[in-house]
C-alpha cells in the first residue's frame, strides 16, 4: 500500500478499518502528539503484531528517522520519572511504549505558541496493549508505573546530550498534573527543578 492510499485511510476517507498488521493513529488533545494502535493479525499460530511503521508516520508528516532506543527498568509500583525534555537544538521526538506491566504516561506541552501551552495528556500504557504515544518535540515527558518491574521502550528521534537536558517539576502548580499513585519514587533532580517560569 502506497503512502498516500495509507493517508487516505488513516483520515477517513476509506470506511475501511486498517488491515491487521497496521497501525491505527489517533491524535490527542495536544497537537502533534498521536496515540498509535496496532491492529494485531491473528491465526492459530498466535499473533503477529507490527509496531513501528515508517510509511504511516510520514503519511501524518510526522518524525520517521529515530537514532536511538532507550529502555528503563522500574522495580517499584510508583516510580516516577518526569518531566523530562531536550533544549536546542537538540530537541528530540519520542515515541513511547510500555514494554512490561503498565505505566502512566504523561505529556505536557511547553510550546510558547500552541494554543494548549501548559496543558497536560496522560494515557495509560501496558504491555497488553502495545499501545504507543508519539511525543513531538517541545512537550516534557514522564510516566509512573502503575505495578512493580514495569519496563518502558523509548525511541528518540536525537541523541542524548548531556548539556541540553531539561525539566519540569511533576508536581509544579503551573500545570496541575493529576497522578495515580500517591506514594511516589523519585530522583532528588525530578523533586528539585523549580518553578515553570510562566
Amino acid at each position: 500500500m502506497g503512502v498516500q492510499a495509507v493517508a487516505d485511510r488513516l483520515r477517513g476517507r476509506s470506511s475501511a478499518a486498517p488491515s491487521p498488521g497496521a497501525l491505527r493513529l489517533s491524535e490527542t488533545p495536544i497537537p502533534g502528539a498521536y496515540l498509535i494502535d496496532p491492529v494485531p493479525f491473528l491465526d492459530d499460530r498466535g499473533e503477529f503484531t507490527r509496531v513501528f511503521c515508517a510509511e504511516q508516520l510520514a503519511a501524518h508528516g510526522l518524525e520517521t528517522s529515530f537514532s536511538q532506543v532507550s529502555v528503563s527498568c522500574n522495580a517499584r509500583r510508583g516510580t516516577l520519572r518526569g518531566m523530562h525534555f531536550q533544549a536546542a537544538p537538540h530537541e528530540e521526538v519520542k515515541l513511547v511504549r510500555c514494554s512490561r506491566g503498565s505505566i502512566y504516561d504523561v505529556i505536557v506541552d511547553l510550546r510558547r505558541d500552541s494554543h494548549t501551552y501548559r496543558r497536560w495528556f496522560a494515557v495509560v500504557l501496558t504491555e497488553a496493549s502495545r499501545r504507543t504515544i508519539y511525543v513531538p518535540a517541545g512537550l516534557a515527558h514522564g510516566f509512573q508505573t502503575l505495578e512493580d518491574g514495569a519496563e518502558v521502550t523509548y525511541m528518540m528521534s536525537a541523541p542524548h546530550a548531556p548539556a541540553l537536558a531539561r525539566g519540569v517539576r511533576f508536581d509544579d502548580p503551573a500545570f496541575g498534573i493529576e497522578w495515580p499513585a500517591a506514594e511516589r519514587v523519585t530522583s532528588r533532580k525530578d523533586r528539585g527543578y523549580p518553578d515553570y517560569a510562566r
